[in-house]
């Protein structure tokens, strides 16, 4: 590659760190490596130190890729749970990026915000992100709209956890002989996780719940062709979806001519025509505005994109001092 100005991207997840270092021009290769460790949450929120001991021995590796008198001029640093437990990385990360590899144009953004540049990049829309959790994030480029987001005790309905615990529900049903029980979905839990009653043990004493619960969601997509219940589950998912959506969607609807476009980006959407089919069917009816187009990018791509933006002519999605921060270059 050859030397000059470049941007950083991050994204930050619960699977790890994805670092992305792109050409500051709207083309050219982009130099990626993945940090398979996940950044530490702890009682004061996303561990700065932790981040950094990460991100910039990586950067570091992948300036050298670039080659002599590569410089870093914008940084996007999207992570995980930014909008309620990212005072650390707002209070640190832009005097560290600063210090250490002389970049003062930084934007920290929610997951959330990252998937939306990902996905629609600086158009007005609306985005549904869906893996473990489930968020919705739209915008009129004047100010966000956040939808759900609020993890698996107080939300996130339609996700990956909420469909598997509602799978695993109605197996244990099964295994009781109570009603709204499925004999598919408890002979899944049988052999994907062990007998049914060795389940609360498994269940309770991990940290890492949501992800357990998602796990199921994959049976019952499979499942739903031959199951009401499974089915059923995956309906109700799709109502949640389409109305998170409907929430956060710019409007009214005759100030887009041409309708809101909304993405849906995740993993959980990789389900296929089990939850897509009833997905369609609840847009239509919730959202009948609703344009859904294919997401462009992941939200590595989207941190590229917005760090791109600070290099150059500037961010069209609107600032927020949770979901988009972007401090004063000073």
């Amino acid at each position: 590659m050859s030397s000059g100005a470049y941007v950083l991207g991050v994204d930050s997840g619960g699977s790890g760190l994805r670092v992305a270092l792109a050409p500051a021009g709207p083309a050219g290769a982009v130099l990626t490596e993945a940090c398979a460790e996940p950044v530490r949450t702890g009682a004061d929120g996303i561990d700065a130190a932790h981040l950094l001991e990460q991100l910039l021995p990586a950067v570091g590796r992948l300036l050298e890729q670039a080659g002599p008198g590569a410089a870093v001029t914008a940084a996007a640093v999207g992570a995980a749970g930014m909008a309620t437990l990212g005072d650390q990385l707002r209070a640190r990360l832009p005097g560290a990026l600063a210090d250490s590899l002389g970049v003062r144009r930084v934007a920290l953004a929610a997951d959330a915000v990252t998937a939306y540049a990902g996905a629609l990049g600086g158009r007005p829309g609306a985005v549904v992100a869906g893996g473990t959790g489930l968020i919705a994030l739209g915008t009129d480029l004047t100010s966000w709209r956040r939808a759900d987001g609020w993890g698996h005790l107080l939300g996130d309905s339609g996700g990956g956890a909420w469909i598997g615990r509602a799978g695993l529900d109605a197996a244990m049903r099964a295994h009781d002989g109570r009603r709204g029980g499925s004999p598919a979905l408890l002979a899944r839990l049988e052999a994907v996780l062990g007998p049914a009653t060795a389940l609360p043990g498994l269940l309770y004493p991990r940290t890492d719940r949501p992800a357990l619960l998602a796990s199921f969601a994959p049976e019952v997509g499979a499942c739903a062709a031959g199951d009401e219940v499974a089915a059923r589950i995956l309906r109700e998912a799709a109502a949640h979806i389409a109305e998170a959506a409907a929430a956060v969607c710019p409007g009214p609807a005759d100030t887009l001519p041409d309708g809101c476009e909304v993405a849906l980006t995740g993993g959980l959407f990789r389900m296929g025509e089990p939850l897509a089919g009833p997905l369609r069917q609840e847009l239509a009816r919730q959202v009948p505005q609703a344009r859904v187009v294919p997401a462009q990018g992941d939200p590595l791509h989207g941190a590229v994109r917005i760090a791109r933006s600070l290099a150059g002519p500037g961010l069209r999605l609107p600032a927020h001092p949770s979901l988009l921060f972007v401090p004063d270059a000073g």
